[in-house]
């Protein structure tokens, strides 16, 4: 009886040990590395499907629906909104309100913009500027937009006699340069007339465009055909022809053309070489991370 008194005794004193030891050596945790593997599983398979939403939008430049999205990217409707959605909330995409339709944001342009800053656009666009002149024999310049203005960046000279001598860093006006207007024909509606509104039309010559309704005119054509000119509209002794780049968002980032002299330079000369400068600004779009650049040969 002494003896069994004594085995209780022991093992109520073992037992406040035992449950402090346990409180120390806890079991191994599997179940919470298994937790976070599922999570970084779950977070690297949803960035996937983000990436994919992007690219699929960057695809469409007249935007893209819900439906189509879906298929287009393999998910449900319901995975494909939720999605579509927090990347709406974040600004990376953006939704029409009347059409509903997805468009990439404005966030992804900035991005492009830091990666494909203007010293590596010249990088790229020079020895492009450089073969087009060889072909053409004339100055070839490739512009980016300044504001309401229009910026040379990059320049070659051609091997012929009496070519110009602008320097890079020159800014031109948009509404009289060939460069200037293949901006502008970028542009949105909304952001065309914002443009024609707070911007003082003047004339550089005589044949400089001064009148809203003429300008809105030539860029609507320029629209349609991909193409502008300046005829002697910012300098008396010049013409140009220019042609838009594009970059991987199918969007305008710049404008490429060639310059010369009037009385070696007629319109009939310049759409000439209307293809080859074309096909450069095919290649330096394709540089520019363009996709199907051959369709607007």
């Amino acid at each position: 009886m002494a003896a069994r008194t004594r085995q209780k005794t022991v093992e109520k004193q073992a037992a406040p040990r035992k449950t402090a030891i346990a409180k120390l050596v806890q079991p191994p945790q599997a179940d919470i590395d298994d937790d976070a593997d599922d999570r970084q599983r779950v977070g690297v398979q949803s960035l996937g499907r983000a990436f994919a939403i992007l690219e699929e939008v960057a695809r469409h430049r007249d935007g893209i629906g819900l439906a189509d999205l879906s298929k287009l990217v393999g998910l449900h409707n319901s995975t494909t909104f939720h999605l579509a959605k927090t990347m709406v909330s974040l600004g990376y995409l953006r939704q029409e309100k009347d059409s509903k339709r997805y468009r990439i944001g404005r966030p992804l342009f900035a991005l492009a913009a830091s990666a494909l800053d203007e010293i590596e656009m010249v990088n790229v666009a020079t020895p492009v500027l450089e073969d087009l002149s060889r072909e053409t024999s004339e100055s070839a310049h490739f512009a980016v937009r300044m504001g309401d203005a229009v910026v040379v960046i990059a320049r070659t000279s051609g091997p012929g006699a009496f070519q110009l001598t602008d320097r890079v860093g020159v800014v031109r006006p948009a509404h009289c340069t060939a460069l200037g207007k293949i901006i502008l024909a970028s542009l949105r509606p909304e952001q065309l007339k914002r443009f024609l509104e707070r911007v003082d039309l003047k004339p550089s010559t005589e044949k400089s465009i001064t009148d809203s309704a003429a300008l809105m005119k030539e860029i609507a054509e320029i629209k349609h055909s991909g193409i502008a000119f300046d005829d002697a509209e910012f300098n008396p002794e010049v013409r140009c022809i220019a042609v838009p780049v594009m970059d991987f968002t199918g969007q305008t980032v710049g404008a490429l053309g060639i310059s010369g002299p009037i009385w070696r330079l007629s319109i009939q000369a310049l759409q000439n070489h209307a293809r080859t400068i074309r096909a450069a600004a095919n290649r330096l779009s394709a540089e520019f991370g363009a996709k199907d650049t051959a369709k607007s040969s």
